[in-house]
């Protein structure tokens, strides 16, 4: 018996937001290469938590690739035990998507202590790894900042006390940051402590609203996985 309207529908809607599935998974794939990317272009890390959760993201990115092309077949081939493993795996993606919310929830209580020991370490090591050096000046330079809280967290970093990198300069140029730490038109005072916290709660609120529209597509799918199991045992054909 042919499907009635509704029901012929719901598979093509099935179809639909699986489609956007495999794009969200694709998205997600690149959004964690690219949170990945930056964390270790901007933060020397040594917290797991940190660096974890980027891959966490990556790794929902491929379920839900995989999946969301399972679930495309299941729904155009019509076949019931392939839509009922896309309904149960996507239930699952949902669960494991609340708990690494709920941890990345946690984590935002960490992050003023995670990017405040980074920094001190950062300029600490500043003179003594090529590397921190390449990284510390990149985030003085983009986020126009110097030092943790101020310039005066450079103390340390000449003879006369009054010097900075010339990372810290609003116009840089060789040895423009000699002596001129507490200069406000030559060096930034304010602190990268501040900076990069804004920086990185900025960019978690667009994760979080990519999120919340992934978690709704999620329910839609479902749904419409229910209601296309229920049409298919209930022995209609679906053309």
């Amino acid at each position: 018996m042919g499907v009635e309207g509704g029901l012929k529908c719901v598979k093509f809607l099935l179809f639909f937001f699986n489609f956007i599935f495999w794009l969200c998974g694709l998205a997600l794939i690149v959004v964690g290469i690219l949170v990945q990317f930056t964390l270790k272009k901007t933060l020397v890390i040594k917290d797991a938590s940190t660096s974890g959760a980027p891959i966490v993201i990556i790794g929902v990115g491929v379920v839900i690739f995989f999946i969301a092309f399972f679930g495309c077949c299941g729904a155009w081939k019509e076949n019931y035990c392939m839509v009922t493993l896309f309904a149960v795996l996507l239930s699952l993606i949902i669960i494991v998507e609340i708990a690494a919310a709920i941890a990345g929830y946690v984590f935002r209580g960490k992050l003023t202590g995670v990017v405040e020991e980074n920094l001190k370490e950062m300029i600490l090591n500043y003179s003594n790894s090529t590397e921190i050096k390449d990284v510390t000046d990149r985030l003085q330079k983009d986020l126009h900042c110097c030092g943790l809280n101020s310039t005066a967290d450079w103390r340390d970093y000449k003879p006369d006390k009054k010097s900075v990198p010339d990372s810290c300069c609003v116009n840089v140029t060789a040895n423009c940051g000699i002596g001129k730490m507490t200069d406000s038109t030559k060096v930034y005072q304010q602190g990268c402590q501040g900076a990069l916290e804004a920086f990185l709660k900025k960019n978690i609120q667009w994760v979080i609203v990519a999120a919340l529209v992934i978690a709704f597509l999620q329910i839609m799918g479902i749904v419409f996985a229910c209601l296309l199991m229920r049409g298919i045992r209930s022995g209609y054909e679906v053309m």
